[in-house]
């Protein structure tokens, strides 16, 4: 059975724990990270040698960075569906996924720490409101991305809406103020429909 190293509360983690619910892929997994330790154990740091979470382990195979594993488990598992089989569409998605690594990550971090995890006193708020201004131009980017779309590959849900659907429930659920972009709105409230998003993703902020 598939092993997985990681801590709900992790957005890393989510985007994984959507995939194996996705697919209904049996695994177990074991609390890792902050609080709960483990991810500087040496045999941790032997399958992940960046001590960060998640890490998975399926017969044998160790992988971690968690769009890898998206990745990983929906070629493996989602033939057709999560991993689609027209070249374009599946290379959409994954042109979404490294979006969502390489834009949306970035500005919505010093924003999460700061509002969630920062005691007020110790807040940057320079930072979380930089942070808010470059969330407000990215998701601008996405509305533009939606036009005539249901999901960012096309009509159908694939692994590129994994990512990027963990933060834009993160983006609803900070209180932040956000510009009215009703495209990426009925995004949301379609991810809201699928039951391992509401179980796995759609959590307090911790």
């Amino acid at each position: 059975m598939l092993k997985l190293w990681g801590r709900i509360n992790s957005i890393n983690v989510q985007k994984v724990l959507w995939a194996l619910a996705e697919l209904k892929v049996p695994y177990e997994r074991t609390d890792a990270g902050l609080q709960f330790g483990v991810v500087n154990e040496p045999f941790y740091r032997r399958m992940n040698p960046n001590g960060r979470v998640p890490t998975i382990e399926d017969d044998g195979f160790v992988l971690w960075e968690s769009n890898a594993i998206v990745r990983y488990l929906a070629a493996k598992h989602g033939a057709g569906t999560l991993w689609p089989d027209d070249l374009r569409e599946r290379a959409d998605a994954d042109r979404w996924m490294d979006w969502t690594t390489s834009t949306v990550a970035p500005a919505i971090t010093p924003v999460f720490w700061g509002l969630i995890r920062t005691p007020g006193e110790k807040r940057d708020l320079k930072a979380i409101e930089e942070g808010v201004e470059k969330l407000a131009q990215a998701f601008q980017v996405l509305e533009q991305g939606l036009e005539g779309r249901d999901h960012v590959a096309g009509r159908n849900f694939t692994m590129g809406d994994i990512p990027l659907g963990t933060f834009v429930y993160r983006w609803h659920a900070l209180e932040v103020k956000r510009p009215k972009l009703p495209k990426v709105e009925a995004y949301y409230q379609r991810l809201q429909q699928r039951a391992p998003y509401k179980k796995h993703v759609m959590l307090p902020l911790s």
